[in-house]
C-alpha cells in the first residue's frame, strides 16, 4: 500500500490502524510533503514499513515498494532488519539513548539542554555522534531504526 498521510476524510494513520485492526499487515509506505519526527515515529508504529518526503523520486519509490515487497514475503528478513536496528540502537550509551527519545520526542536542543542541565553544545555533540553511531544521517531515518529496533512499537 502507498499512503498519503493527509487523505480527504481520514489521514493516512487512520488507514493503516483501520486496516491492521482486521488482522491484515500489507507492506506499507507512507508518503508526505509536510512531516515531522513524530509523524514519522507514528507512521513505522502503525506499521509502516518505509515514510518518504514528496517530491518523492522513481528510483527511491522503486526501491522503497521492492524492499516492502521482500519484507512482506520473507519474515526472517524483517527480524534481521529489527535485530540490525537494536544492535545500533544498543551501540548508544544511556545519555545518548535518553538525548535520542527527546529529539524523537521533537523536542529541540535548547529544551534538551535545559532539562537535562547541560549546555546545548553539548546536545548538539551526542547527537552528532548518536547519528554516527546508528549510521543514518536525517531524523526520519533515525526515528525508523528507532521503532524497527522494538518489534510490535
Amino acid at each position: 500500500m502507498l499512503v498519503d498521510a493527509y487523505l480527504p476524510g481520514m489521514s493516512g494513520l487512520e488507514l493503516l490502524a483501520r486496516v491492521n485492526i482486521d488482522g491484515q499487515h500489507p507492506p506499507a509506505i507512507m508518503i508526505t510533503g509536510n512531516s515531522d519526527v513524530a509523524m514519522v515515529v507514528a507512521a513505522m508504529q502503525a506499521g509502516a514499513i518505509d515514510f518518504i518526503e514528496k517530491p518523492v523520486g522513481r528510483e527511491e519509490l522503486l526501491a522503497s515498494v521492492a524492499h516492502a515487497l521482500e519484507l512482506a514475503r520473507d519474515s526472517g528478513k524483517l527480524v534481521a532488519r529489527q535485530e540490525e536496528a537494536a544492535s545500533h540502537i544498543a551501540n548508544l550509551t544511556a545519555r545518548q539513548l535518553e538525548i535520542m527519545t527527546m529529539v524523537l520526542a521533537g523536542h529541540p536542543s535548547k529544551n534538551i539542554a535545559a532539562d537535562l542541565n547541560i549546555s546545548q553544545r553539548t546536545v548538539e555533540n551526542h547527537r552528532a555522534e548518536i547519528m554516527k553511531r546508528t549510521g543514518v544521517k536525517s531524523l526520519p531515518e533515525l526515528a525508523r531504526l528507532a521503532v524497527s529496533a522494538v518489534p510490535g512499537a
